[in-house]
């Protein structure tokens, strides 16, 4: 709202364009001494105020407190609904395009509303196209932007800036955003349900990353309890989508592919593709671990495909260390090779969990065709980067591969050391290395 002189003035000018005196603009609800002192500029005048002067004026509450035309908003609005459909359906790199042309129009219309709406799409296309530093700042000024306004207004640019630091490796930070946030739901009395679908969703990845399994069920198990006070079919799509995770780890298989049966009817629907190929991929994977190796390598190269040709390359790159490990176990270790290695010639840009994923299939690979002193380098080259992202459950399986390779070699006292280190990773199942875990806010019923 402009302040109370400006207000006064644009109500004095459009009562004079309308051939009204102070009395006839006032009456019924208010006197002519106050339509004075507000056009004077001498008192703030509140919102039912300003609506109803607008209604005589025949201009918009909006108009008469900022000055903008109403239509310029709710045309900015549909602009913001149509660029967040062209990140659905085209390519990050043309979505940003038009999300800069409109955050530029909503500073300068002072839509901070709008504003924000076009920094969460610049981060999701950041995102997408592996550009984690970009990301992270996007979405950090829309917590600038809004810090002002209750903790749900600012969900999503929470999880976006963890799930940019979760993409970099960095996952004890990403949990940190995220059960602070729900913390902080939980203390205010602010438990919104989306909000907290929001949040729970977004902390299944980096808790199964570290291996807290338990800590990582019972996240799931509060957004699914919360799913059906939520709308946003987008939203629970993309929670039924993690919550196969957790079911998968505790060798639920069947529900894991129920969930993802789910999420994959609605991006269809949605059209949302880059979600649609994350479907095929955790499906791939789901597969994978079922021991049908073929139907994997199907959905991870369709996978693989969609998010080619959205130009996605981080998460293509990260699809094809899941490919390459499905094709070293059908015995295709040359096909798997060059895919691991065009990935890690990219450097460690995409995520220091995936590169080292990447060198122990390497490691594997080496050791299956007799190459010891190979695979003991990716090896340890592979526990040096999971060590710095935190993947505990990696970690431990890692030491336990290390462990192997050297006691076969007749390394006896480092094949204990890699195994003790293992033990240190290997902690009880559930536990974490986090602090406590997040208070579960009351919630709401509908």
């Amino acid at each position: 709202m402009d302040d109370p002189a400006t207000i006064g003035r644009r109500v004095q000018r459009l009562r004079t364009q309308h051939g009204l005196t102070q009395k006839q603009l006032a009456d019924p609800r208010y006197t002519p001494a106050y339509v004075s002192t507000l056009e004077s500029g001498r008192v703030r005048p509140s919102e039912t105020a300003l609506r109803f002067l607008a209604e005589r004026l025949g201009t918009s509450y909006e108009e008469l407190a900022t000055g903008r035309p109403a239509h310029l908003a709710t045309e900015l609005r549909l602009a913001l609904v149509e660029a967040r459909r062209q990140l659905a359906t085209g390519t990050a790199e043309e979505a940003a395009v038009r999300y800069r042309r409109l955050l530029t129009d909503a500073e300068h219309l002072g839509l901070e509303p709008e504003q924000a709406e076009a920094l969460l799409g610049l981060g999701d296309c950041a995102l997408e196209s592996g550009q984690l530093a970009d990301a992270g700042r996007h979405f950090q000024a829309v917590e600038r932007l809004l810090a002002e306004e209750p903790l749900p207004r600012r969900a999503r640019a929470i999880r976006g800036r963890a799930v940019a630091h979760l993409l970099a490796g960095e996952l004890r930070y990403a949990c940190y955003l995220l059960e602070s946030a729900i913390d902080e739901l939980g203390a205010s009395g602010l438990a919104d349900p989306e909000a907290l679908v929001v949040l729970y969703a977004a902390v299944i990845g980096p808790y199964m990353d570290m291996g807290a399994h338990a800590r990582a069920a019972h996240a799931a198990e509060l957004a699914l309890a919360l799913a059906p006070q939520v709308d946003d079919p987008a939203l629970l799509a993309g929670m039924h989508r993690q919550v196969a995770r957790t079911f998968l780890a505790e060798g639920r298989t069947a529900d894991a592919d129920a969930s993802l049966a789910k999420a994959q009817a609605i991006y269809q629907q949605l059209s949302l593709r880059t979600d649609l190929a994350h479907c095929h991929w955790m499906r791939g994977y789901v597969l994978a671990q079922s021991g049908e190796l073929a139907s994997a390598e199907t959905e991870l190269r369709a996978a693989r495909e969609m998010l080619s040709s959205r130009r996605a390359a981080l998460f293509t790159a990260q699809v094809e260390v899941e490919l390459a490990d499905v094709l070293r176990r059908l015995g295709r270790h040359d096909e798997a090779s060059e895919l691991l290695s065009a990935f890690l010639e990219l450097g460690d840009r995409h995520g220091a969990v995936h590169a080292g994923g990447a060198h122990r299939l390497l490691g594997l690979i080496a050791e299956e065709r007799g190459d010891s002193e190979t695979a003991e380098e990716h090896y340890v080259t592979a526990l040096g980067l999971l060590e710095r992202s935190g993947a505990s459950g990696d970690l431990a399986d890692l030491c336990r591969l290390l462990g192997d390779l050297l006691r076969r070699g007749g390394r006896t006292e480092a094949a204990l050391d890699a195994y003790r280190t293992g033990l240190g990773h290997r902690s009880a199942p559930g536990t974490t290395t986090l602090g406590p875990a997040p208070t579960a806010p009351a919630l709401p019923r509908r």
